[in-house]
């Protein structure tokens, strides 16, 4: 489902139904200059300087991830407090507790994310939380959140998200059929259910100095064995 946000009910959304969200003008401008402050305060890693994501994503160019603060964080979280998030969160049995993790993140020209579902072990730990030994199973992942806080963004700059449906052939392989290409438009969010194939197309040279901003992350659940 694609709409505006001021036009969207989420009392009669359903992830069950409709796997995948998108709320364009989710975030006034106001908004995005508190995050985007926030951003320019914030202490930056280059995917290079991650390991798990080093190892995942190798030639994805380089693009920059940092932690939001507390205070940015408790805005992000109650802005997306929908009801629709709770029901598909609550609709998994055994749940042992809820967790959520949002970072912020920075792409160039020349970077990119290979296409992924989201349930790779190898970064996938990243969300183990405190406490977890490193035999535990981490979160799962069931919803997957990307919003874009930039003021400006043309088609030419590439970036887009690629969201797929999968579909497995008779010889068992998985085809990947694009359902959604988005470009990442400013004040947007999209939500989709985890797993789900998606890749982030190249920012093009002619972005020049802009960035595309984004914050992403994941709702995510743990169980009793």
């Amino acid at each position: 489902m694609k709409t505006r946000f001021k036009e969207f009910n989420p009392k009669k959304f359903s992830f069950h139904k409709d796997p995948v969200l998108v709320l364009e003008d989710f975030w006034s401008k106001e908004e995005r200059d508190t995050f985007l402050a926030a951003m320019a305060q914030a202490e930056w890693k280059k995917r290079s300087e991650i390991q798990a994501t080093d190892l995942a994503f190798p030639n994805c160019g380089d693009w920059l991830k940092a932690q939001i603060a507390p205070t940015e964080g408790s805005v992000l979280l109650n802005r997306m407090a929908l009801p629709c998030i709770a029901d598909y969160i609550e609709s998994f049995p055994r749940i042992k507790q809820r967790h959520m993790g949002f970072s912020y993140y920075s792409y160039g020209a020349g970077d990119c994310l290979s296409t992924h579902d989201d349930t790779d072990e190898q970064y996938a730990r990243m969300d183990a939380v405190p406490g977890q030994t490193p035999q535990s199973l981490p979160p799962q992942r069931r919803i997957a959140v990307v919003s874009y806080f930039h003021h400006e963004w043309n088609p030419d700059w590439g970036g887009e998200l690629i969201v797929y449906d999968s579909r497995k052939k008779k010889d068992g392989q998985v085809r990947l059929e694009v359902s959604y290409c988005l470009e990442p438009k400013p004040g947007s969010i999209v939500f989709f259910t985890v797993p789900r194939f998606h890749r982030v197309c190249r920012v093009d040279p002619l972005a020049n100095e802009h960035r595309r901003m984004s914050i992403a992350g994941w709702f995510m659940t743990e169980h009793y064995s």
